[in-house]
């Protein structure tokens, strides 16, 4: 199991994209959580098995091919905390 922080920037709010993640990583089984930052990017942290994590990216990244600028991805320690997925504020 991995957990993975990624930032999407570019126009990446009011285009349903915390929901399009939310379906993504549910489908998936991953835990964590997608929300707005305050500087317009999205931030989303995604726990699971390490393909399902890099599908579950890659899926977003071709969907909203169109919005995402730049996209950054860190590994971080998982946190048990979440045994879901969820849309945060």
């Amino acid at each position: 199991m991995i957990a993975r922080q990624i930032t999407f920037s570019g126009r990446v709010q009011g285009v349903g994209f915390r929901f399009t993640a939310r379906r993504a990583a549910n489908r998936r089984q991953l835990t964590g959580y997608v929300r707005n930052m305050p500087n317009s990017s999205v931030e989303m942290l995604a726990q699971g098995r390490p393909e399902e994590v890099d599908d579950c990216i890659q899926d977003i990244k071709e969907y909203f091919s169109g919005y995402i600028k730049e996209t950054s991805i860190r590994e971080i320690p998982l946190d048990p905390k979440y045994s879901d997925f969820q849309i945060t504020f």
